[in-house]
């Protein structure tokens, strides 16, 4: 039969993710059940953090410490009652809440489950680094990231980003490298460019389509948003400049787009270095480049350095 969940890749990542997590938990219950003792899996992060905690914790102090919702750790924590593992109190400085804390059964209950966690960690690790040495790190970020960007958020910003399109020189979007890029560098160098600006800027196509280089441009609503000159180096290898995005659309990821068309159009023509110049100034944009796979370099001897220039970066492609 075929797996439809598996079919729907990331649309059905959340699904995929509580599957294996209902596996998990079913299995863990199991191997309780096979050693006799009378735990359940998804109680694990509850009574943990109970156990490890000097006194009693408020249902909100437990969601808060695990990041679950608070009616979920409030149902754990009436099974973990009913079986005689923790206790209720009333809570003396708010009585809104109650008090939660392990019964002397559930302290000594640690005895019995401290050895079968060990081998848990250990199967786990087996499991969960066997395709991706480094899931959990992987994990973690996703969490941190839905934190930083909530989903609804991304899904606009992946709207708006599909709405951009990537276009390549043609004579008739010449004027807009000079109105974007051009304008932007008068601008950070008090209105003086530096000899190789003033050329490049006003004449793209010597610059570097006649030298085996690109020019892209940025579309968003009919309109020219952004530009990137991808010059080549050498054989194998380009360096991308005159990056710019006009301010008011600079958070739908254009930047983004544009870099990872000159990254592309690096590997169309089997290039296995891209390079860049910045400025100490561009903390964000470096922020972007990191990301992308961007590490801190000196320049080749191929690279025109200009006077301005305080950090050098490459990627390698291959």
């Amino acid at each position: 039969m075929t797996d439809t969940v598996q079919k729907l890749g990331y649309l059905a990542g959340a699904t995929r993710f509580r599957r294996i997590g209902e596996k998990l938990q079913a299995e863990g219950d199991k191997m309780y059940s096979e050693r006799g003792i009378d735990f359940k899996a998804s109680w694990f992060a509850t009574y943990y953090t109970l156990l490890k905690s000097t006194g009693p914790l408020t249902m909100q102090d437990i969601a808060a410490g695990i990041g679950f919702t608070h009616i979920t750790v409030k149902n754990i924590v009436r099974e973990l009652q009913d079986h005689g593992l923790v206790k209720i109190t009333a809570n003396p400085g708010d009585a809104r809440s109650k008090h939660v804390m392990l019964t002397a059964k559930g302290k000594t209950l640690y005895a019995k489950l401290e050895p079968i966690w060990q081998s848990i960690s250990k199967a786990l690790q087996q499991l969960m680094t066997g395709g991706h040495p480094d899931l959990i790190n992987a994990m973690s970020r996703i969490e941190r990231d839905i934190e930083l960007k909530p989903l609804p958020d991304r899904i606009r910003e992946v709207d708006q980003y599909q709405a951009v399109s990537v276009v390549d020189f043609k004579p008739s979007l010449k004027k807009h490298f000079y109105e974007l890029a051009g304008n932007w560098l008068l601008h950070m160098l008090n209105g003086k460019l530096e000899k190789e600006d003033e050329f490049v800027l006003k004449n793209p196509e010597q610059a570097y389509l006649d030298k085996g280089g690109f020019v892209f441009f940025a579309i968003y609503k009919n309109k020219v948003v952004g530009c990137v000159a991808l010059k080549r180096l050498s054989e194998d290898s380009f360096e991308f400049c005159k990056l710019y995005i006009n301010p008011e659309v600079r958070k739908l990821g254009i930047a983004t787009k544009l870099i990872e068309r000159c990254i592309t159009r690096c590997r169309e023509n089997n290039a296995n270095a891209l390079w860049l110049q910045t400025t100490n100034e561009l903390k964000e944009a470096h922020k972007l480049y990191y990301k992308l796979g961007f590490e801190d370099r000196k320049a080749p001897k191929e690279m025109d350095v200009l006077k301005r220039t305080q950090k050098i970066m490459r990627i390698q492609l291959v």
